[in-house]
């Protein structure tokens, strides 16, 4: 039974107390726990009320739980939410009895599905396949769309033209709108532009710019003409963007005088320059200053074109239109080329387990830099929606209130940035009640976040979605059709499938991941490593002999049908939604004076939730560099060289790393060793006290 007292004791007045517990309690005895919150959550609670109301009256409605026939289901599906959902649509039209046979049968007949999905989603071509499906040289070369001609950026232009296609935040705090005729206008401008310049077919062209209106145009603008876009995220140091120029061997690089953050402006051409990047475009923040560029720079308004009817180059489905990273445990981020399939992958799965309808509005904190970029482009554009953008940091209530104002209903988020709202309450009272489905990706995510996340607007669904940039998209997720769990998964994606290994290399409940190809979006070719070494070298075989694809996930399956995400089994750590090698780290922190050698794990708090950064350093015999004079240092060369968003969670200094009879470093044993020792200072007492640079 619900208490009056405790809950006027969290925060609520006495008399609104005791119409709360009534209400409730007249319920409690009569239906199914999850039936009971279902009717609590929408109708009873209310977003302003303190989030421990909510937890707490969650927790007695579910007192009685049986956990042995699964996880708590905190939001269920009404038969007019499934009637409406593109997933039903599809088992409807396919006469299948439910969505788990809907599953099996989109892996047991791939072409027919791979149809079927690339005609709801409207795809142009200017030949049409011949089979949507080739594995004449096996599964590892999958070969999809065959014989097809088409430009993937046609098939973006399918709504109205006078519909939106951006929405964004402007300096006065109103919502700027460019439509998909300005937005195809000026992606025609910009194709022009790269021709009239000189580039052709194939070229790699750099952005390093955050995700605006200017950056979208001219990520359509360069595949339309059939160029290939090298993806930089814009918080890179110069060294990181000249690695992956590169590698992509760019030819030029659009980007940015400045970018502006919380108030302050930070130099982004500088690091351009620094990083001695091929001829730039620039875009000028202030009119009214001036910048001196390098010779052979441009100005954005000198290299617009004023011709705005352009021909998309046509060209098959495994034109390469993106070249993106992924970093490994070797320090030298892998080239993942997307091709214009991906894109489709992409679409689908924003169709099908995000559940997006033309005009829905789209909104996740992302760069081009990373695979989530470009997948809101595809995700919203071929679904004929609007992507919202907002220029800023997306941690404080600016956000929260852009995300109220633009009236966005699918709403993309990474757990650390779900902790930061919930530990800050900066959105609290603003109506998110836009908000039809959330989802979340990135880093395995806590419950009780995810619980805080969905009552902000009156408990919608989170679509827990993990893959990685070189599948397009996800191999796991969850669904609008189904009861929704916080932080757990409740299927495979439509269209594939995996398996789960123990350590003995058998078929478990948990374990290890691996993909059964083929699938549309894995990728089949990486431009500086082996790719069948690095997906395909030593993996075991399939129960029933397949060949499976390695990916480096854990995965536990949970009774109910859903699954929990354990982590990386390899040395890539991600870190606030990043995916980077711990050999990259280290390779930094191995340059500090009196620093010998240092390993980097990333530790998942006790109760779950994004990983933290952990470093076991050596010092060398002669250093004298005490333990808050390194753990700063630490701090400022990992935010100056790999990325300013890693914050480190905790450091111990040893006499020595543990390692096995190949010298390789023990990491598992690393973690055993943090979680079992002592605390040392507050981490984040210490870098808090020290003055922001």
């Amino acid at each position: 039974m619900i208490c009056t007292d405790h809950l006027h004791s969290l925060g609520i007045d006495l008399g609104e107390a005791k119409r709360l517990g009534s209400q409730i309690n007249l319920l409690l005895s009569n239906a199914k726990p999850e039936v009971i919150w279902q009717q609590v959550s929408q109708s009873v609670l209310r977003p302003d009320l303190p989030f421990q109301v909510h937890q707490y009256i969650c927790d007695v409605i579910f007192a009685n739980w049986d956990d042995a026939i699964g996880p708590r289901p905190m939001w269920l599906p009404t038969s007019e939410e499934i009637n409406r959902s593109n997933i039903d649509s599809l088992r409807v039209q396919l006469a299948i009895s439910d969505y788990i046979s809907l599953h099996k049968w989109t892996v047991q007949n791939q072409e027919i599905f791979a149809k079927i999905t690339i005609e709801r989603l409207g795809i142009q071509f200017h030949r049409y396949p011949s089979q949507m499906l080739d594995l004449s040289h096996g599964v590892e070369s999958a070969y999809w769309l065959d014989s097809a001609q088409l430009n993937i950026v046609e098939s973006c232009f399918q709504a109205d033209a006078d519909e939106p296609a951006i929405v964004f935040n402007q300096s006065s705090g109103q919502i700027g709108r460019q439509t998909y005729g300005e937005l195809r206008t000026l992606a025609n401008r910009i194709s022009n532009g790269l021709v009239e310049a000189g580039f052709g077919l194939s070229d790699a062209i750099a952005i390093d710019m955050p995700m605006t209106p200017e950056s979208v145009a001219i990520y359509l603008g360069i595949i339309q003409c059939g160029a290939t876009v090298v993806s930089i995220a814009d918080s890179f140091a110069p060294p990181e963007i000249a690695a992956r120029l590169k590698i992509a061997k760019a030819k030029a690089i659009f980007t940015m005088d400045h970018i502006n953050r919380t108030g302050k402006r930070l130099p982004l051409y500088e690091k351009i320059i620094a990083a001695h990047a091929p001829m730039a475009v620039v875009i000028l923040t202030n009119d009214h200053e001036l910048v001196d560029l390098r010779d052979g720079d441009l100005c954005w308004s000198k290299f617009l074109s004023d011709k705005t009817n352009f021909e998309p180059h046509i060209a098959p489905p495994d034109h390469v239109i993106n070249i993106l990273f992924s970093s490994g445990t070797t320090g030298v981020p892998k080239a993942i080329p997307w091709t214009q399939t991906t894109a489709i992958k992409s679409a689908a799965d924003g169709y099908y387990h995000h559940d997006i309808h033309s005009g829905d509005v789209l909104a996740w904190p992302t760069n081009l830099g990373w695979m989530m970029g470009p997948w809101l482009i595809f995700a919203a554009m071929l679904n004929r929606g609007t992507i919202a953008l907002f220029d800023d940091v997306p941690s404080g209530r600016g956000f929260g209130r852009f995300i109220e104002k633009a009236h966005v209903n699918m709403l993309g988020v990474v757990p650390s940035l779900v902790r930061r709202w919930r530990e800050t309450e900066c959105m609290k009272g603003l109506d998110w009640s836009s908000i039809r489905i959330f989802s979340s990706t990135g880093e395995c995510s806590n419950p009780s976040d995810m619980l805080y996340l969905m009552h902000l607007a009156g408990y919608r669904p989170i679509i827990e979605y993990c893959g990685g940039t070189e599948i397009g998209g996800g191999y796991i997720t969850s669904t609008t059709v189904q009861p929704n769990v916080p932080s757990t998964f409740t299927t495979p994606a439509l269209g594939s499938d995996f398996i789960i290994l123990d350590e003995r290399g058998a078929p478990g409940d948990s374990g290890e991941v691996f993909l059964i190809p083929p699938a549309m979006g894995l990728s089949s070719r990486l431009l500086n490593r082996d790719h069948h070494e690095v997906y395909y070298g030593g993996t075991p075989s399939g129960p029933e002999g397949q060949l499976l694809r390695r990916h480096g996930d854990q995965i536990k399956r949970l009774t109910g049908g859903y699954y929990r995400a354990l982590g990386r089994v390899d040395d890539t750590m991600n870190l606030g939604g990043v995916k980077v090698g711990s050999v990259e780290i280290e390779r930094v922190l191995n340059r500090l004076n009196g620093v010998a050698e240092t390993a980097a794990i990333a530790i998942s708090p006790p109760d779950g939730g994004p990983a933290q950064l952990v470093i076991f350093a050596v010092l060398e015999s002669t250093s004298n560099t005490g333990f808050k004079e390194l753990l700063l240092q630490m701090q400022k060369i990992i935010k100056r060289e790999i990325n300013p968003l890693f914050k480190l969670g905790g450091l111990r200094i040893v006499d020595k790393l543990p390692r096995t009879a190949s010298n390789k470093i023990m990491r598992r044993t690393l973690r055993t060793l943090y979680q079992q020792s002592e605390p040392h200072d507050s981490i984040n007492q210490i870098l808090n006290s020290e003055p922001k640079t």
